[in-house]
């Protein structure tokens, strides 16, 4: 049994995202979603920690490349 062909469930996922943005206030839509998060994880060791990783892993991608 097959299911739907790709380009059926992308215009069925198209059509349900242009519904949703026709729901949103037009101002919701507008605004800027970095400013919406900034601040969002103040504050939290986890996040911090995730950030960090995340630079550890940054590092040594350029360690390994010969990149500075």
């Amino acid at each position: 049994m097959t299911g739907p062909a790709i380009e059926d469930r992308l215009a069925v996922v198209e059509r349900e995202v242009a519904e949703l943005k026709r729901r949103l206030p037009a101002e919701q839509l507008q605004e800027d979603s970095v400013d919406a998060m900034s601040g969002a994880f103040a504050d939290d060791p986890e996040f911090d920690e995730v950030v960090r990783l995340g630079r550890e892993m940054r590092e040594a991608d350029r360690m390994e490349y010969g990149e500075q």
